[in-house]
Formats: C-alpha cells, structure tokens, sequence
C-alpha cells in the first residue's frame, strides 16, 4: 500500500510538471506571436491582443474549475483539461488569417486554468503550516513562461513557427499521460455535499477577495502580461533578434516562476501580510525606474549647449527587470497564502475567483500596452502603467490593514467595569 507521504510529494511533483508545461503552452504567443505579426503586418494593438488571447480564456475558465476541483478532486479534472487543449495547439499550425488565429488562440488558452485546479488540490495534500511552501513549489510552474522562451525560438529558427504548435501539443499530451500515472485521488478533499455552488459563489462578495483580487492582478497579471510581452520588447527597444530577446526576457519569467516556492516560505515564516507589502514596495520602486524613456537633452551651459542621454541600456533594464521578476513571485505566493489561510474550506472557489482576476488582469495590460504604445510612441509606458496599479495595491492594502488592526486592538482591550457606588475616607 502506497503511503501517504509517497502520495503527497508525488501529487506535488506531477502537478507542478503538469503546470509547468500548461504554463508553457499557454504563454507561446510571447514568441510565436513575433513571426505572426510579421506574417500578417499587424499594429500594436492588434499583437497585444493576440498575445492576451488565449489568457482571456484561461482566465474565464478558472472559477468553474475552482468549483469542479472543490467537488471532484483536482486529478480527473486536471487530466480531462490538458486532454482538452491538445487538439487546437495541433490545429494552430494550419491557421493563415488573424481570427483564425484569434480563434485558436481562444482554446489553447484553457491551459491557464490549470492553476486554479492545481493550487487546491495540492494544497489539501498538506498541513496548513506547509501549505505555503507547497503552494509555492506548485507555483513555481510559473517558469514555464521562459521555457517557452527557450524552446520556441530554437524550433521557429530550425523548422518554421508552424513546428511549434506540433511540438507543443505532443508534449501537452505525454504531461497529462505522465500526471494520471503519478497522481492520486482522496475523496476527503472533496468539499461536502452540503455545500451549494451558490453558498460557494457567496464568498466572492467577501471583501476580503476583492482585496486579494486587486493584489494577484498585479503580482500575477502584470507578471503574464510582462512575460508575454518582453521579448517584442527587446527586439524594439535594443535591436536584438529573436533568440536573444527571448533569452533576456526570460531573466525576467525564470524568476518569477521557480522563486515561488520561496514566496510561499515566507509567507508560512513571516505572514503573507508582510511579505506582500514589502513586494509592492519593490515592485513600485522598480517600475519607477522602467518607466522612464530614452531622453535626449540640450543643456545650456556657460560653455555652450551640452548634449545628454538619460535612459536605461539593456544590462540595467535587465537588472531591473529580474529584479521585479523575484518580486512578482514572491508576491503571487504570499496572496494564496491569505487565501488558505482565511478560507480553508473554500480554497478552490476563492482561488478560482482570485486567479481570474489576475488572469484578466494579464489579458487587458498586453492590449492596454499595445494601445499605449501606438498612441505615445513610447515603449516605456506599459511600465508607466505597471506603477499606477502598484500605486492603487498600496494604498489599499495600507488602509484596509489599517482599519483592521484598530478593530482588532478594540476587541482584545481588556474592559474595565464602571463602580457604580464609591467610597470616601
């Protein structure tokens, strides 16, 4: 008989493979959709929302998987979505007009859903004081958005881009083979019968998630608009080709992805309150930084006009954006680590919910940035955008703690009785 031990770190291991490379399909327009654009001569705007596609339905699809995964268990829904998706990554490759890639794209998207059937299902396999760390390790699935950005140049330079939805799908169906044979199934894990879908949709009225939501959009949906992005990016803005721009950009989603599990460490040793805030804080100094332009400058001086360019080169943007990549994963740990810790009966729905929102988040900052930059001419403006968002998780987190630390404080004051009667010496 299979112990439980074996069971628990074999479902923590399969599940992250299987979510590392649902992750990598689902992030393939980040360098699929460059060859794409050139092929149909699209704007910005029109290649921001190819890459946001198939993140739409990702997104759309989470909170009815939160709910299935709650009722039947993680492993047969998880299994029968990665089933899903191979056909249309297959069909991809005959595709030649931008609907039908929209279309494809819309599918191939179910991937992302993933997370949401992941995330509860792992957690259940562990102590509540264990279930950050392993939350993280399941997260870290998140590097598959530069593993695709290690696979896909290299077979769109050998064979053609048509290569890579074959590729891609061949390997979707040997991650789903692989999960169903070292995965398990506890009926304990199901929510009870008793509970409705709408006692479970109730929960999205909770302030609480609407916090969370609000937090993960940033953390996760400016970390998958960013990874979809990024590569188009360094092409533009240093002139590299293909293979490196893909290389750098994947200094930013390595990171993002496998430091995670360290996210989710921190979150069980320090409180996910703390770690959160301490995020945003980075990630509002780093995208400050981003934010500013390639500038060109006449001085004038006693001597005459002197010339001057303030701008980042590509070693520094580099730096930074690695560093906002470490941030971002962090962060996207510490938020479900509120959300275990706060709703450990709801776990699927509420995560369900949570991820659609950053989710959506990730599919509306790639167009917003596509738009941005037909509109300015500025690159640098996506980040401009990125630090308004941080600027609104700021505030809210510090006035929402704030107001629940004062009503804390009143509850735990000791009350003292009024005498009623006094006596005089």
């Amino acid at each position: 008989m299979t112990s439980p031990t074996f069971k628990r770190y074999s479902v923590l291991a399969s599940s992250t493979l299987a979510f590392t490379l649902c992750f990598m399909v689902w992030m393939m327009f980040a360098v699929l959709g460059i060859p794409i654009k050139q092929q149909l001569g699209l704007n910005e705007t029109e290649f921001g929302i190819l890459a946001a596609t198939p993140v739409l339905t990702g997104s759309l699809i989470r909170v009815p998987l939160g709910i299935w995964t709650d009722r039947y268990g993680g492993r047969p829904v998880l299994f029968a979505l990665m089933l899903s998706c191979v056909i249309p990554i297959y069909l991809m490759q005959f595709a030649s007009a931008y609907w039908q890639f929209l279309l494809a794209g819309l599918f191939v998207g179910l991937a992302g859903g993933s997370f949401s059937v992941g995330t509860p299902y792992v957690a259940r396999w562990f102590r509540k004081e264990q279930q950050g760390l392993a939350m993280g390790i399941f997260g870290a699935g998140n590097a598959g958005s530069a593993l695709t950005k290690l696979v896909a140049p290299v077979l769109i330079v050998a064979w053609g881009w048509q290569s890579v939805p074959t590729a891609y799908a061949l390997i979707m169906l040997a991650a789903a083979i692989l999960f169903w044979l070292f995965s398990f199934s506890d009926p304990a894990h199901k929510a009870p019968s008793t509970i409705t879908l709408r006692q479970q949709l109730a929960l999205m009225k909770h302030p609480a998630v609407l916090r969370y939501c609000q937090y993960y959009s940033v953390v996760f949906g400016g970390y998958v608009a960013l990874a979809l992005w990024m590569t188009k990016y360094y092409v533009g803005e240093y002139g590299l080709d293909l293979k490196h721009a893909a290389l750098l950009a994947a200094c930013f989603s390595l990171p993002g992805g496998v430091l995670r599990a360290a996210g989710g460490y921190l979150s069980d040793r320090f409180g996910p309150y703390i770690v959160t805030w301490a995020v945003m804080w980075v990630c509002w100094v780093a995208f400050f930084l981003l934010s500013y332009p390639q500038t060109e400058m006449r001085v004038a001086t006693v001597n005459g006009p002197m010339s001057l360019h303030i701008g980042l080169n590509v070693y520094l943007f580099t730096g930074l954006l690695f560093l906002v990549g470490v941030a971002m994963a962090i962060g996207k740990a510490s938020v479900f680590k509120f959300i275990a810790d706060e709703f450990p009966d709801s776990i699927g729905a509420v995560s369900g919910v949570v991820g659609l929102s950053g989710g959506l988040g990730g599919f509306l900052l790639p167009i917003l940035f596509g738009a941005l930059l037909d509109l300015t001419g500025v690159r640098s403006s996506a980040f401009m955008l990125l630090y308004g968002t941080v600027c609104v998780s700021l505030v809210w987190m510090h006035f929402s703690f704030k107001s629940a630390a004062k009503a804390k404080a009143r509850a735990a004051a000791p009350v003292h009785p009024i005498p009623l009667t006094s006596e005089r010496g």
